[in-house]
């Protein structure tokens, strides 16, 4: 992510990547620590997109234009879903992570460093073995090599707008919603009902009053 700010600043255009074998520092969500060991795709796409009216709607298109890349890729894959905000699932355990950093100029955004983080034939921390999943339980063969043009190429044409996410967007997000209808205990206590065209999630209270949050960490039933 820095080396991708550092580049956007010293001019590099729309969709240049910058990729790591390995990260030492690798972060996730609200500063989070990223295991980032060799073997998975590690991978940071410089975005100016065109409007900047909705940028919460970011991570959004780029899980939905991963999930779609994937599956369109490689035979027998399974249906991906979405846990809003940020996060990519296999088999309802977490495959991989998106993270947007923009950066400003007074009230103007100047650019936005998209990071994607995909589990592909990593070791995974032992903690988190029975919470995520990796590319190479369905295609053994696959390697970050082969995905990076495809990945790289996906969030480049997903963040070339941060526009509202249109009716359609909204539609292909509600068929991955790996919230929709579950309990959560955060931002709000509640029932998980979609998103809106900003990409904030909607929660419905137990006292039928809808909330919308556009920023969380999501804890849900199981």
């Amino acid at each position: 992510m820095e080396a991708a700010h550092e580049a956007a600043a010293a001019g590099a255009p729309h969709g240049t990547a910058v990729v790591a074998t390995v990260q030492t520092g690798g972060r996730g969500q609200r500063g989070r620590a990223w295991s980032s060991a060799a073997g998975g795709l590690w991978l940071s796409v410089v975005a100016r997109p065109a409007s900047t009216e909705a940028i919460g709607t970011l991570a959004i298109r780029t899980g939905l234009a991963i999930a779609g890349a994937l599956e369109a890729r490689y035979t027998g894959m399974p249906a991906l879903t979405l846990k809003w905000p940020n996060d990519l699932l296999m088999h309802g355990r977490k495959l991989g992570g998106i993270l947007t950093e923009a950066r400003w100029s007074d009230d103007r955004c100047v650019w936005v460093v998209v990071g994607v983080g995909l589990n592909v034939a990593n070791t995974l921390p032992e903690a988190l073995a029975t919470q995520t999943s990796r590319l190479i339980e369905v295609h053994p063969e696959v390697t970050p090599e082969e995905l990076f043009e495809m990945v790289a190429t996906a969030v480049a044409d997903a963040s070339r707008t941060a526009d509202p996410l249109s009716d359609e967007e909204r539609a292909a997000f509600a068929r991955r919603d790996a919230l929709d209808g579950r309990m959560v205990t955060a931002p709000v206590a509640g029932t998980a009902a979609g998103i809106t065209s900003t990409g904030a999630l909607r929660i419905r209270a137990a006292d039928g009053s809808l909330h919308e949050c556009v920023a969380g960490v999501v804890p849900a039933d199981p």
